[in-house]
């Protein structure tokens, strides 16, 4: 049982905004009262207390943590809450993945929020574990912890009123529950005929022109800064106007940027940049909270004692974090203890030798259709460059930094990988390799000759899943992700330390990316223009077809 307490702090109102000493006392979990104080009698030195953050979207899969490790760091910068997708989990599990979220996150006070997946396989043109279909979707629904329809990824469908897809939305609809958006780049009449359909967010804006064709028509846009994909920059201009109609979110972040900041860094970078406070605060701690109607307290006399202590609204520096009257972080120190991990998977890859990447070729003079991919961003583009063939075999060329991507089916045994080629990861020697690859989380790697291809992806192989990286001198790291081969079952700050060590090595390799492994596990991503290399082929996402990786 929470103990009854009280706190004299400068609480920040955000809807009335204002700033009053005052003292508040917390009884059975909840705020009792709010009893202001003489601004003369205040201490000069009061701490604030504000309504704690909320990620707004996050795929808690991607910090490698299970929820609860997830929240024991989050905490610890002020989040309360996260509106969480479970589609990583899903596509490797189905049900029984979001179950297990549900069931992991149900020993942690933190409030996460779940979305019923609603593109599980993402798309048709890849090998998926499992599938979630509308009936699995209304009976998901019958769970109160299932909060929205999670992110419809399906846009040409919506586009074209495909019959399932305008299914889903209608039983989100029909339960009450909120839509996700997924629309990169949609803009004019496109946006609007997407947002029609009944879909009230998006998170894939990268510039502030298309976020404002979005909002126009009703959109609320979540301005994302996770590990890979980084907005911030180009949406921040829009706040001031719309900060009614936006969120904070970090989409995918992993665990060696979550050890060091969440929502706690975006609101102090709004706010440094001469944002107003209660505008930035608003989208960063309640405009999620009333969009999907959470459960989250937003310091109103009543209200569950959902909050955070910072030493100024400057820095925002977060002292303490409350969660229903419980103290549960404290000067940077998690409070909450660690819960068991059950290990859940589906991995039936056999390991691959060297030849298994050999790419023949049928003539001299073809052309590669290559990837190219960039820092901070989930789009990518074609560059067509001439092959470099040695003994028949198109192979990489490591001083015009085009490598081999490879993706190797995980849930049957004996598949051949498809092959292709990508510019901007900058390996000079070695490989990468994991099996976190959006959505369906086949084994996708990237190097600079087949047989350190092999190496890498045996070495996840063999851990049933997990992010290794091999240098060509023997040197070799593997961070182990035996939950459904995305997460660890060990303790938050460890595996980040574990990521920080094979993020550093992938780096020491050459790589010039912020987020080496964050980036490669996008690399399959169909849904995201332009071109992506599923375990299927090389496909164009604009054209939403599959198209030769060398002419």
């Amino acid at each position: 049982m929470t103990a009854d307490f009280s706190l004299t702090a400068n609480v920040v109102d955000v809807f009335a905004r204002s700033i009053q000493p005052a003292i508040i006392s917390i009884e059975a979990g909840r705020i009792a009262a709010i009893a202001p104080i003489a601004e003369a009698e205040a201490d000069p030195a009061l701490p604030y207390v504000l309504p704690g953050f909320v990620d707004a979207h996050v795929h808690i899969e991607s910090s490698l943590l299970v929820p609860t490790e997830f929240a024991r760091l989050a905490v610890t910068h002020g989040t309360v809450a996260t509106v969480s997708d479970p589609h990583e989990i899903g596509n490797v599990l189905g049900v029984a993945g979001v179950e297990f979220m549900l069931e992991n996150a149900a020993h942690s006070p933190f409030k996460f929020c779940f979305g019923a997946p609603s593109c599980v396989p993402a798309t048709p043109f890849e090998t998926a574990g499992a599938e979630i279909t509308a009936t699995d979707i209304v009976k998901l629904f019958e769970n109160p912890k299932i909060g929205y329809l999670a992110e419809m990824m399906n846009w040409p469908g919506v586009l074209h009123r495909d019959a399932d897809v305008m299914q889903k939305i209608a039983l989100a609809h029909a339960a009450g529950r909120p839509v996700d958006g997924h629309a990169p780049g949609l803009r004019g009449d496109d946006a609007t005929h997407y947002a029609s359909a009944g879909i009230s967010t998006d998170h894939e804006c990268f510039t502030a022109a298309e976020a404002l064709d979005k909002l126009a028509v009703g959109m609320k846009i979540l301005i994302r800064e996770g590990s890979a994909a980084r907005n911030f920059d180009a949406l921040i201009e829009l706040l001031p106007e719309h900060y009614h109609h936006l969120m904070f979110c970090s989409d995918d972040k992993h665990p060696d940027t979550l050890v060091l900041g969440h929502i706690n860094q975006l609101v102090q970078r709004a706010v440094a940049l001469g944002n107003d406070v209660f505008s930035v605060l608003r989208v960063a701690c309640v405009n999620p909270v009333k969009h999907y109607n959470l459960p989250v307290g937003l310091l109103g006399e009543g209200d569950p004692a959902d909050f955070i202590v910072v030493k100024d609204l400057r820095d925002f520096e977060v002292l303490q974090t409350y969660l229903n009257g419980e103290l549960v972080a404290e000067n940077g120190k998690s409070l909450l203890p660690a819960a068991p991990v059950a290990v859940v998977n589906n991995f039936h890859a056999q390991p691959v030798s060297a030849a298994d990447f050999q790419l023949p070729i049928a003539h001299e003079q073809a052309t590669l259709r290559a990837i190219e991919c960039f820092d901070g961003q989930l789009i990518t583009a074609r560059v067509d460059l001439p092959a470099t063939i040695e003994q028949g075999f198109v192979v990489p060329n490591i001083g015009e930094d085009v490598l081999k991507l490879a993706v190797i089916n995980r849930y049957q045994p004996q598949v051949a990988p498809a092959l292709a080629f990508i510019r901007g990861f900058g390996l000079k020697h070695g490989a990468l390799a994991s099996s976190v690859g959006h959505d369906s989380h086949n084994i996708t790697a990237v190097g600079c000759d087949d047989e350190s291809l092999a190496r890498a992806v045996n070495l996840v192989i063999q851990a049933k899943g997990g992010l290794a990286a091999v240098g060509a001198d023997g040197q070799e790291i593997l961070v182990p992700l035996p939950v459904a081969g995305l997460m660890s079952d060990q303790e938050g700050s460890a595996v980040a330390a574990a990521y920080a060590a094979v993020d550093a090595l992938a780096k020491q390799l050459g790589s010039p990316l912020g987020a080496p492994f964050m980036t490669l596990s996008f690399m399959a991503l169909l849904v995201i223009p332009s071109l992506k290399l599923s375990d299927k082929g090389l496909f164009d996402g604009q054209q939403f077809t599959f198209v030769d990786a060398v002419e």
